[in-house]
């Protein structure tokens, strides 16, 4: 069982920040894993502490004030009072809706579906070559922080991805590349700690020393390829479009149809 906690947090690593869907791959993995049922769902959303432990190290000069100073403190409130308003829509949604979700989508063929319309929306918003009017997150407007946060509610789908939804929403609205990425992030730290917590919480499973064993071996993983990936995906999108990442949902989701 370690070397599948290990197994599963590379791939959460792997593919939580980029725009194919982290949760899509695990669901996937769990099937050829067998590693089923209810503790795989809580591993599967727990692991994701450990990429937003990634962003929060890699971005933490953005993510917390630099110093007491007034300057400092409203960048700081204006960064997170737009994170905060994004994290609504779904936040909203997935408390009502997450259990129905897990039961009917949460298996490899919606989300073979999934990963190919996500794919089309990539390849469409980049063909249309949007002109960038935001490029700095401060620039946002609190309508385009809402607008972006009504994306994310798309990733309530398995398959769709959080990274790619918020990242087409950024880019529909005049965000650059490099904002629409790193918005992204850090809307999914709240999102994403806070569906673990949510998950945990609402668990009536009796875990085990060994489950917290898989657990904390499942995040650790994740954490030290999430940095990883992180920041080999800035350096990329600094002269490339995000069309790769389209390419390779479609031939995923059609070879899946194909074989389930």
């Amino acid at each position: 069982m370690i070397l599948k906690a290990i197994i599963l947090g590379i791939i959460e690593g792997l593919t939580e920040f980029l725009p194919i869907s982290s949760t899509g791959h695990l669901i996937i993995a769990n099937k050829y894993l067998d590693f089923t049922g209810e503790f795989s769902n809580l591993f599967s959303v727990v692991i994701q502490s450990g990429a937003i432990l990634a962003v929060i190290l890699y971005f933490r000069r953005k993510i917390f004030p630099e110093n007491l100073h007034k300057e400092s403190l409203i960048k700081f409130y204006k960064l997170w009072s737009r994170v905060l308003i994004a994290i609504i829509p779904a936040g909203v949604l997935g408390i009502m809706f997450d259990d129905k979700i897990e039961a009917l989508l949460f298996s490899p063929k919606p989300v073979a579906v999934a990963l190919i319309v996500g794919a089309i929306a990539i390849i469409l918003v980049e063909n249309k070559k949007l002109p960038v009017v935001v490029n700095d997150e401060l620039e946002m407007t609190y309508l385009d922080a809402f607008i972006v946060g009504a994306f994310q509610t798309l990733a309530l789908i398995p398959g769709m991805s959080r990274s790619a939804s918020t990242i087409i929403g950024g880019r529909i609205k005049g965000f650059s590349r490099k904002v629409a990425a790193e918005f992204s992030f850090f809307l999914a730290i709240p999102t994403l700690l806070g569906a673990s917590l949510i998950k945990l919480v609402k668990t009536d499973m009796h875990i085990t020393y060994n489950d917290y064993m898989l657990l904390l071996v499942g995040t650790f993983v994740s954490f030290i390829v999430a940095y990883i990936v992180i920041a080999a995906f800035m350096n990329y999108i600094k002269t490339r479009d995000f069309k790769v990442f389209a390419y390779y949902r479609i031939v995923l989701g059609i070879i899946l149809l194909i074989i389930l």
